[in-house]
């Protein structure tokens, strides 16, 4: 059996990112009329054609700016939690490729589906949502259970 550890428990820091990440997804719809999905948000921007369209890199460039200074902004206020990454490189590579994988497999990733297309009460993101968290779900079970 696992022990919760109560010190990493963060219900007020946890609601105050939600809420931050509900009032971006909102915005972004309302003000430009574009889902918060961060694949396609990257995925575009990686693409040549999208600084000739218009909209088409200004607002994600400010976007995936804003992910990444996140952090350093938070640090003004609270330290960082402490990452804990596995010893062998591989594994970190295998998994990125699989998080990428399953964001084209499925049309998006959990910011899009989860966050905005569970919002439109769309049916292929509540699929995509249950797929993620239902695979996430056997990862922790086999990592812990089986080949612990």
């Amino acid at each position: 059996m696992t022990n919760i550890l109560w010190e990493s428990f963060t219900p007020v820091q946890s609601l105050a990112g939600g809420a931050l990440i509900g009032l971006s997804a909102a915005l972004l719809i309302v003000l430009i009329g574009r889902i918060a999905g961060i694949s396609g948000i990257l995925g575009t921007l990686m693409q040549r054609d999208a600084w000739a369209h218009y909209f088409g890199w200004g607002w994600r460039l400010a976007f995936m700016v804003g992910l990444l200074a996140s952090p350093l902004i938070w640090q003004l206020f609270a330290p960082l939690p402490a990452m804990q990454l596995p010893e062998n490189p591989r594994l970190i590579v295998l998994a990125g490729l699989l998080v990428g994988f399953g964001t084209r497999l499925g049309s998006g990733c959990t910011s899009g589906h989860g966050v905005c297309g569970l919002a439109r009460l769309s049916r292929r993101s509540l699929a995509a949502t249950v797929t993620f968290i239902a695979f996430g779900a056997l990862t922790v079970f086999v990592l812990r259970h089986v080949l612990n």
